[in-house]
């Protein structure tokens, strides 16, 4: 059986925890969520999943991370898997970085730290309705 999964990026654990509770709050056993603490870590996790005939649904990334940034990250998996709904937290990022991720990546929304729960939920909400 495939399941769908909801990826969270951020080099930060509690951001990664926080989001994996309120979307378990929300969608409780609807989805798989996963985590992954850098672009790397998540590339290779996507690739794995979707090898196992997963459905990655939404990709959650933070724009500010080692190595390589959001923006770039998700131009990136856009290429090679374009159906999948990307949403970007930032608190850093630059007008020019989210432009672009809105135009090379097919960005739904690009969400400021600290998110709101509600505005979380409801973007997540109109990014399933794109794929479902």
């Amino acid at each position: 059986m495939s399941k769908n999964v909801i990826l969270c990026v951020d080099d930060e654990k509690i951001i990664l925890n926080s989001l994996k509770s309120q979307l378990k709050r929300e969608f409780g056993n609807d989805y798989s969520y996963e985590v992954a603490e850098n672009a790397i870590d998540a590339e290779e996790l996507i690739d794995e999943l979707v090898f196992d005939g997963c459905s990655i649904l939404i990709i959650v990334s933070d724009w500010l991370m080692p190595g390589i940034k959001g923006d770039e990250f998700l131009i990136k998996i856009h290429k090679k898997y374009p159906q999948i709904v990307k949403i970007m937290l930032t608190g850093h990022a630059t007008d020019e970085a989210i432009e672009k991720a809105i135009v090379e990546a097919h960005l739904l929304k690009c969400l400021a730290k600290p998110w709101s729960g509600d505005e979380l939920i409801q973007t997540i909400k109109e990014g399933l309705n794109k794929v479902q």
